[in-house]
């Protein structure tokens, strides 16, 4: 049996933020906690967003690292249980809406945050009550705005899942104007990131339709703005575009993600100061690849129809499969990402503890085929 379930209230517009009080108001936050980091706070955006709730008590944890940890997530729960703060506003990309969803858990949950890890069985034991969670994504990437997932590297170093329906947020504010600032190489990683969102759900096996042709239409938004949002972060045709893309590419993965992400994960915990976007753009092709055997995709005509998404000619499977990795390595280099791994300082002798890594995640099983130690190896070869 398929469980198909959408999603959570979305605003989105130019100038959306304006909505946050009325939105605090709606669900009786009057104590919020925004969580953020310190390249919001130095955009001004921090700013922006403090400027609409000045009628409520705020308290302010602008500490989120670039990978969301479970110390970081510690040091928000602190300040939001010593200040009595009744909800929480994420602000940032996704480390910062990662990072508020485990202060929702951490906050009203006892235990290490492990506990309700989806690999260690703990989705179950999140309850309806974790703080309520209003998110203002500034990148367009993740989507985790409207997702019922964070990823958290907790404290034995796994870069672990957490997935509840209880952690969606209450409402998502999609402003695309928070967006326009957004340096060249973080637009391209980040849309990568959502690409690869929108690439890897439509290829997961799970059946769920309504995912598919969201995935799919979010994948022909997001490939034909990337370019123009990284070249011109004013573009706001681009932005608005990019940030649907992101988007639609979380409202999908509820279907499931692969071994892209499984390698991501993995990998984003053994060296936490990788960009997990970039990971992904640099994965892809090999993933691609490497599914381009699952009979599913080929019955389906799943390549085909990607590959027609992106505006590539291909007239069979095996052409799609050619011509979509070929396409990636392609716009990897447009967008200025780095063309392997070993550009990024990844080794060789890493290669173990990420494979152990990848086989223990959450998005290995939903893979279209499920991946071996030797398969595993041969794409982090091949993605050196």
């Amino acid at each position: 049996m398929s469980n198909i379930f959408y999603i959570t209230q979305i605003n989105i517009d130019f100038g959306v933020l304006s909505t946050l009080k009325q939105e605090c108001d709606k669900y009786g936050i009057t104590k919020p906690l925004i969580i953020t980091d310190q390249g919001i706070k130095a955009a001004g955006i921090l700013d922006k967003a403090l400027s609409q709730i000045s009628a409520l008590k705020v308290c302010v944890f602008d500490q989120t690292p670039s990978n969301p940890t479970e110390q970081a997530v510690r040091a928000g729960v602190k300040i939001c249980l010593d200040n009595g703060c009744d909800g929480l506003i994420a602000l940032g990309g996704g480390s910062s809406i990662d990072c508020a969803k485990g202060v929702a858990i951490a906050a009203t949950h006892p235990g290490p945050l492990k506990t309700y890890a989806t690999i260690e069985g703990g989705s179950p034991k999140i309850t309806d009550q974790v703080l309520p969670l209003i998110a203002i994504p500034t990148t367009a990437g993740t989507g985790s705005e409207v997702a019922r997932g964070a990823i958290v590297i907790v404290d034995d170093g796994r870069k672990l899942g957490f997935h509840s329906w209880f952690l969606v947020p209450k409402v998502a504010l999609l402003d695309p104007e928070l967006t326009l600032g957004l340096p060249p190489l973080l637009t391209a990683a980040t849309g990568m990131d959502a690409i690869a969102h929108c690439m890897e759900t439509f290829m997961a096996p799970s059946f769920n339709p309504p995912a598919d042709g969201i995935a799919l239409e979010g994948l022909f938004r997001g490939w034909n703005h990337i370019l123009k949002a990284t070249q011109n972060g004013q573009d706001k045709e681009a932005r608005m575009n990019m940030m649907c893309a992101s988007m639609q590419g979380a409202m999908a993965f509820q279907k499931g993600l692969g071994c892209v992400h499984s390698l991501s994960h993995s990998l984003g915990g053994v060296n936490p100061g990788l960009h997990h976007g970039t990971l992904n753009a640099v994965f892809l092709p090999a993933v691609v690849k490497f599914n381009s055997a699952a009979p599913s995709l080929s019955k389906d005509n799943r390549l085909m129809r990607m590959a027609n998404a992106m505006g590539l000619q291909a007239s069979s499977h095996e052409q799609a499969s050619r011509a979509i990795a070929q396409a990636i390595k392609d716009m990897n280099a447009h967008l200025g990402l780095p063309q392997g791994l070993a550009e990024m300082g990844v080794k060789e002798e890493w290669f173990e503890k990420i494979i152990v890594g990848a086989t223990a995640d959450h998005c290995h099983k939903t893979n279209p085929r499920i991946a071996t130690h030797a398969d595993y190896t041969q794409m982090l070869q091949e993605s050196m």
